[in-house]
């Protein structure tokens, strides 16, 4: 199996830290925090192996443009690949609010 290098963009790298502030911030919970942070970045490196696991990104930002999502928890991760270069560029990190 080939794999792929994985690069966050600026923006997803900012996100990362926003969400990990947000819960501190907002819930005093740094336990928490810090477990949402390593979700994250244990899925987006996992897109090392399996970039194409995630569904072509169809509606919101970054909609029919070759992007594609991941879905950890609450958050969604937006990103393409860039099969010359065999590299998942990471643009953003977005809360999605459950639709309950």
């Amino acid at each position: 199996m080939e794999k792929y290098s994985v690069k966050l963009m600026q923006r997803a790298s900012r996100d990362l830290d926003d969400i990990y502030d947000h819960i501190v911030d907002d819930f005093k919970d740094i336990g928490t925090a810090e477990k949402m942070a390593d979700a994250l970045e244990a899925a987006i490196l996992s897109l090392d192996e399996l970039p194409y696991r995630g569904a072509v990104r169809r509606v919101g930002a970054f909609a029919n443009r070759g992007y594609r999502q991941l879905f950890v928890k609450n958050y969604t991760i937006v990103y393409r690949i860039d099969e010359k270069r065999k590299t998942v560029v990471v643009v953003t990190i977005r809360y999605t609010p459950s639709s309950f």
